[in-house]
């Protein structure tokens, strides 16, 4: 049960990534900038160190990133007014409507791959789905106060 499990809870994130990247790809938008700027609306003002973690991954990655954004003008950064060598990140008003586009792509995709499962099952699925988010993060802070 637990290969199977596995095997079918990354089958179905693999799936909807792709599926997702086709969509987006329409508006012409890559996997990394839909997910930088997404997480970005969710924290807008974020220094790019706590922007890369969020992100899990390097600064440099992130430097890069944020610079064809913001060559695209869909991000600019403002000096950190505590940190003069720091620099917090904005989506630019270019950038709005482009996310809006994204969350009825990401919409649209869930009800796609929801389809027959009534809204029972969804609840129960979100839940289970907490549920399993919440008993890793319990376990990543268990091995760190151990470990």
């Amino acid at each position: 049960m637990t290969d199977t499990f596995g095997f079918q809870l990354s089958d179905v994130s693999r799936l909807m990534r792709r599926r997702f990247d086709e969509r987006a790809r329409l508006i012409g938008v890559t996997r990394t900038q839909w997910r930088t700027l997404t997480t970005l609306s969710r924290n807008e003002g974020m220094n790019q160190g706590g922007l890369a973690e969020l992100l899990e991954v390097e600064p440099i990655t992130l430097c890069r990133m944020i610079d064809r954004l913001e060559e695209a003008d869909l991000v600019e950064r403002r000096r950190d007014p505590q940190d003069r060598r720091a620099w917090r990140i904005y989506l630019t008003e270019k950038a709005r409507p482009l996310i809006v586009q994204l969350r009825v792509i990401a919409d649209g995709l869930f009800e796609d791959a929801l389809d027959g499962i009534d809204a029972a099952a969804r609840e129960a699925l979100r839940n289970t789905l907490d549920r399993i988010r919440d008993n890793l993060n319990s376990a990543d802070q268990n091995e760190t106060a151990h470990g």
